[in-house]
Parts: structure tokens; sequence; C-alpha cells
């Protein structure tokens, strides 16, 4: 039986011997057959799904999302529909939270003008005033 220890699997893929232990964990990856001397061997394929992990990661998707997508990339009966609807509805996730971002930005650009600087007082900071929902009035 031919394979990758699981410090070898995480030296080819750059990643720390526990995140293999999480994905693990998680469901994300099997959990590989062991040899005769009881050693778990990965196959090479790993190699393939956590970079491919890494790399949906690094864009944002959470792991039940890569899990799912993951999936459906090592299925057989692999299904275009079904990725075509994922990616249009994480586009409309996704610009809903620039949106929020933009909010975010003005609320702090103007909040962050009206703060007078240092020797102010947390309860008449404007900022801490309007996260905790007191009206600038009183």
């Amino acid at each position: 039986m031919e394979g990758l220890t699981i410090s070898q699997l995480a030296k080819v893929c750059e990643v720390n011997i526990e995140t293999i232990r999480y994905y693990e964990r998680r469901g994300l990856i099997p959990k590989p057959p062991r040899n005769n001397s009881g050693y778990r061997k990965f196959p090479e394929g790993f190699v393939k799904d956590i970079q491919f992990i890494k790399r949906t990661q690094d864009l944002g998707f959470t792991l039940e999302e890569i899990k799912n997508l993951l999936t459906a990339s090592n299925n057989e009966d692999f299904r275009s529909e079904e990725v075509h609807d994922f990616a249009t509805s994480k586009i409309k996730e996704i610009e809903e939270r620039i949106e929020n971002m933009h909010q975010m930005k003005a609320l702090l650009e103007d909040l962050a003008e009206k703060c007078p600087g240092s020797g102010v007082s947390k309860n008449d900071c404007p900022i801490i005033k309007n996260f905790k929902g007191v009206n600038e009035n009183g």
C-alpha cells in the first residue's frame, strides 16, 4: 500500500498536521486506511482535495459549502446546474455583504468626523454612543 503519512501530506499541502485532522473530523476528507504497521497512509488524491479546500477557504467559502463543493467535484454524477445555482446564490450573498460593508464604512467615516479626538470621556464619544444606541441629543 502506497501513500503519504500525515506529516508528508501536511508538508506537501503546506498545512499543519492538525489542519488535516480537523478536515477529517469535519468530514471534508475521509479517514485513510492503515498499513500493516498501523500507520495511516493518505492516497495521493488527498493532496488535490486539501489544495481544493485551502483555495476555497481563501475565497471565503464556509467549511460546509466547501464540503458540498468537494463532494460535487468528486461525484461521478456531477451536475453543473447545482454548482451554477450555488454560485449564483453565493454571488448574491457576497453582494449583500459588500453593501453592508459600504454602509459600515460610511457610518464609521461619519462618526470619525464627529469624534473630537483625545481627552473626551467614553460617554461623550460619538462612536461609542452610536454603538450603544444612545441618541445624540440625550
